[in-house]
């Protein structure tokens, strides 16, 4: 599979970054990657792994990280290409990793232990770029904290419970935690670790309401 990196290295990875930035700094809001960012970058057909995620490694990624990637995405040569591209190498553990790029299922059951940083160094902690089948906003997970006016409503798909509890848990370590990308396909949101996350049910025309 041959994995194609931005055609503008700076100027493209600049706007993906101030992009990434903005998803940090507005937990739960949902933006798209660019058209033309997208155009250049698409994933190889067949790959799990879709333009915003893709696009997120190239941005996050360089010489002075590491990166674990789940064995069920590590497909079609991704870790080699992550390391052509970038110069990233890849963590022998998820516990050594920089950021990691995982699928919901990868938090459930025996999940690996990824670095949380400290509460002298939170930033030593790993990101996880999550790849989803399905993200959408007014789902269940009702988010709230800094960024978030009010509340924020998302919607991670079947499966992704074990991710959002797990998040979820980063309120009782902070500043210690994760901070995730969610990807799904061209479309992405964050949630910092600083994020309080909820579960509701939702009723037709009712938003999730804090307890």
């Amino acid at each position: 599979m041959q994995w194609h990196a931005f055609e503008s290295p700076v100027h493209d990875s600049q706007r993906m970054f101030r992009q990434l930035l903005s998803a940090m700094s507005e937990p739960g809001t949902l933006a798209a990657v660019s058209d033309i960012t997208v155009r250049h970058i698409l994933p190889p057909a067949g790959s799990a792994v879709g333009a915003a995620g893709w696009a997120t490694l190239l941005t996050l990624c360089d010489l002075e990280t590491s990166v674990w990637i789940a064995p069920e995405l590590n497909t079609g040569g991704l870790a080699d290409a992550l390391t052509f591209h970038t110069g990233a190498r890849m963590a022998p553990s998820a516990a050594e990793a920089d950021f990691a790029l995982v699928l919901p299922a990868t938090l459930s059951g025996q999940a690996p232990a990824f670095r949380e940083g400290s509460d002298t160094h939170p930033d030593r902690s790993t990101t996880l770029v999550v790849v989803l089948a399905e993200l959408e906003a007014d789902g269940p997970w009702c988010l709230s904290g800094p960024g978030i006016a009010d509340v924020r409503n998302l919607d991670v798909g079947q499966g992704g419970e074990a991710l959002m509890t797990r998040l979820a848990a980063n309120r009782a370590r902070f500043p210690r935690g994760l901070d995730a990308i969610l990807t799904c396909e061209e479309r992405l949101t964050a949630v910092p670790r600083s994020t309080c996350i909820t579960q509701v049910q939702i009723e037709e025309g009712v938003s999730c309401m804090l307890p």
